[in-house]
């Protein structure tokens, strides 16, 4: 059995072993160096980021990628799934296309499902959701140095409430500018029923685009409770057609 000094020195070893374990991946915002902290070179990766957005809304027309959708009211415990096609149209409108049928309970799809697939498309295309300086003030958190590749960890405040903004993180990669992850609550309610909307945004690089790849997200409905819902994106392409027309894939989703 260990004594009380022995114990005290071990468990001392542990802390500072997590510590340097956790300093060798991350740096806080006191401890980065001057050459990444100089507010030159943390204008230059947000300019950057400005600029890869730009470069990507224009790639990314005319592409379509496969969403499963999960949701659920634990609370109520109910559950439903639908699966759809994520279009991007030559003119960069984006619609939902339904892959069979919706399985599960009919209030999810209707309440959480639907309305999460409103959101995503009235947001992206009316601008509200838009991270950039005119939106938000960056303030530099920390910086991850993991396999040659350098991350920027940004916490966005959101200038104004305002529909779509949300107070959180922007990761982004450094030598693209290429967000990685988004973190955030929204600051401006959409309903007075919601109390929070909190969601997690992951991407993926590919041939040097950002690919949305899983979103996660949490509703706190007042009286129901919280309204889980989980996006996983896969197989983005970019087919050979005039999406700009009637012609749809599956039942357009409302």
């Amino acid at each position: 059995m260990y004594s009380g000094k022995y114990f005290r020195v071990e468990l001392r070893l542990l802390i500072l072993s997590i510590a340097f374990a956790a300093a060798t991946a991350s740096l806080s915002a006191g401890d980065i160096p001057s050459a990444y902290a100089d507010p030159k070179n943390l204008t230059e990766v947000i300019s950057k980021y400005q600029d890869a957005v730009h470069t990507q809304q224009e790639a990314l027309r005319g592409a379509q990628m496969e969403v499963d959708i999960d949701a659920s009211l634990p609370k109520l415990e109910k559950k439903g799934k639908l699966k759809v096609l994520r279009v991007i149209s030559k003119l960069g409108k984006i619609t939902f296309r339904q892959i069979g049928k919706p399985i599960g309970d009919g209030t999810v799809y209707k309440e959480v499902i639907q309305r999460y697939l409103q959101t995503e498309k009235e947001g992206r295309e009316n601008g509200t959701m838009a991270i950039s300086n005119a939106n938000y003030n960056f303030k530099i958190n920390a910086i991850i140095n993991q396999d040659s590749q350098t991350t920027y960890i940004f916490d966005l405040k959101p200038k104004r409430k305002a529909d779509g903004l949300f107070k959180g993180q922007l990761w982004l990669d450094g030598a693209t500018g290429m967000p990685l992850k988004e973190i955030g609550e929204l600051v401006k309610k959409p309903s007075v029923m919601l109390k929070s909307v909190k969601f997690e945004r992951d991407y993926e690089l590919h041939d040097g685009l950002s690919i949305v790849t899983r979103v996660e997200s949490t509703v706190d409905v007042r009286l129901v409770g919280k309204a889980q819902l989980t996006a996983s994106f896969s197989d983005p392409t970019w087919p050979i057609l005039d999406q700009d027309s009637d012609d749809p894939v599956g039942n357009l989703v409302p």
